[in-house]
C-alpha cells in the first residue's frame, strides 16, 4: 500500500508522552509530509469523518493518521508508517519488524490505555533521547554521501 501525502496525523497533544513522539516525528520531517492535529482539544471537531466510522473517541483511543486520498491507518501500523515517512528507519523497522510487529500489536493497546500514567514516568525523556539518536545517526548517513557519492 502507498499512501499518498501528506499524512494527517491525529494524535493527543494533551498526554505529555504522545505529545513528545509527535515532537521528534516533526523534527525529523524535513520533506513536509505530515500534518500533525491535536485531537485533545474540546474544540476538535470530528464531524468530517464520522460518515468515515472515525470518531474523536476512536482518535483518543489509538493514533490514527490519514493519507491525502482519504484512507485511514492507526495503531502499530500508523507508527511504523509514520517513523518510515520521515526517515527513521530504525525505530520503523521496531514497530513494523517480522519478530517485534505482533509483540507491538500486544503492547500497543495497553500503552494507549495507560499513556497518561506513562507520561509521569520518564517516556517523554526517552522519545527525546531516541529522537537525538536518530538525529546523529542521520547526520552520520548524510556525511558519508555527498555529490551522489556514498562511502560505506
Amino acid at each position: 500500500m502507498h499512501e499518498q501525502y501528506p499524512l494527517t496525523v491525529f494524535f493527543d497533544a494533551s498526554c505529555s508522552l504522545c505529545n513528545s513522539e509527535m515532537q521528534v516525528i516533526e523534527m525529523h520531517d524535513t520533506n513536509q509530509r505530515l500534518v500533525l492535529v491535536d485531537c485533545s482539544g474540546a474544540g476538535f471537531d470530528d464531524t468530517a469523518f464520522r460518515d468515515e466510522g472515525v470518531t474523536r473517541v476512536d482518535m483518543m483511543a489509538c493514533l490514527h493518521v490519514r493519507d491525502s486520498r482519504g484512507g485511514w491507518i492507526k495503531g502499530v501500523a500508523a507508527f511504523e508508517l509514520l517513523y518510515r515517512s520521515v526517515g527513521m528507519s530504525l525505530l520503523a523497522s521496531l514497530w513494523g519488524g517480522r519478530l517485534t510487529r505482533p509483540l507491538m500489536e500486544r503492547a500497543y493497546p495497553w500503552v494507549a490505555r495507560h499513556r497518561q500514567l506513562l507520561s509521569w514516568t520518564g517516556m517523554p525523556l526517552l522519545f527525546k533521547l531516541l529522537g537525538k539518536f536518530a538525529a546523529q545517526r542521520a547526520h552520520k548517513r548524510s556525511r558519508r554521501c555527498s555529490a551522489g557519492q556514498c562511502s560505506v
